[in-house]
């Protein structure tokens, strides 16, 4: 009798997160392909079913086993109430690597200002049963309704405000409105099915793969550098150099020199080559990262 063969159903987000996500899990050692019209991805990993549900619906299907594990935002966990392991916290986004915020808007001529303006309003929005609690801790009574989308073209149609999530704001500046407050803040989680968390191999798993996205994740906005030092400049050079942790100093064939190796955030590499250089490090070299795993 043949062994029946062991498989994680993994759902990714289809959507706005779903090249974003692909992409990190590239990073991570998993390569994913997606064909136009199929909702069940390719992945180079014999183990993995991949499928594609919307964010919105993912933590439903975790939370009945339909899957095992899934990347979705932790606004749509709290929208649902669903009741799932919280694996990993992974702050990436469509376009950025920091959370996003759902906030309170309002038509830029509104005479709405803040939170206790909107009593008897009605706000349309994706995140009802968030913004329905958001208003009961501010003790506010406001009539709440689904949006289906183009919540951004409500506001100027026929409700008093939208509550809608914005990375950088430009959507809401491009529809002419003006925030009002943040609602909440979310982050990609990577959430797992109570019963699969309990099964050893699955555990095991998904605890890999959290490892491998974390590393990507932290990888993202760092790069390493590469430089030789004489033994004469390299007090001066280390004091130059910031790191994650110490550099790994080695030493070269003439024994006057070292290798220095260290990881530094990218958006500093423009200010600090030239300072090192003048410390007097050579042969200075940046590389990408795909993991850093501590």
């Amino acid at each position: 009798m043949t062994e029946k063969k062991r498989i994680l159903k993994l759902g990714l987000p289809k959507g706005s997160l779903q090249e974003a996500t692909v992409r990190m899990f590239k990073k991570a050692g998993f390569y994913i392909g997606i064909s136009e019209r199929s909702y069940f991805p390719s992945i180079d990993d014999d183990e993995i079913e991949v499928i594609l549900f919307r964010a919105q619906e993912m933590s439903r299907y975790v939370e009945d086993g339909i899957l095992d594990v899934g990347l979705t935002g932790n606004d749509w966990i709290l929208e649902n109430g669903s009741n799932v392991v919280r694996v990993a916290e992974l702050i990436y986004a469509k376009q950025s690597m920091r959370p996003v915020r759902w906030v309170l808007a309002v038509p830029q001529d509104s005479k709405i200002k803040k939170v206790k303006d909107l009593k008897g309003k009605k706000i349309a929005t994706e995140l009802v049963s968030v913004t329905k609690n958001y208003l009961k801790e501010n003790k506010v009574k406001a009539d709440v309704e689904f949006s289906w989308g183009a919540t951004e073209v409500k506001a100027a149609i026929g409700v008093d405000a939208i509550v809608e999530v914005t990375e950088t704001g430009s959507s809401l500046r491009a529809n002419k409105l003006r925030e009002v407050a943040t609602v909440c803040e979310s982050t990609t989680q990577l959430i797992a099915n109570r019963k699969s968390w309990m099964i050893p191999w699955k555990r095991d798993k998904i605890e890999n793969m959290a490892l491998l996205l974390k590393g990507a994740i932290l990888a993202e906005e760092k790069v390493g550098l590469k430089m030789n030092v004489t033994n004469e400049n390299l007090k001066t050079v280390l004091a130059v150099l910031p790191a994650m942790k110490k550099p790994t100093i080695s030493n070269l064939s003439d024994p006057g020199w070292v290798d220095v190796d260290t990881i530094i955030d990218e958006k500093v590499v423009k200010y600090l080559i030239p300072k090192l250089k003048r410390a007097g490090a050579e042969g200075i070299i940046e590389y990408p990262l795909n993991k850093v795993i501590y």
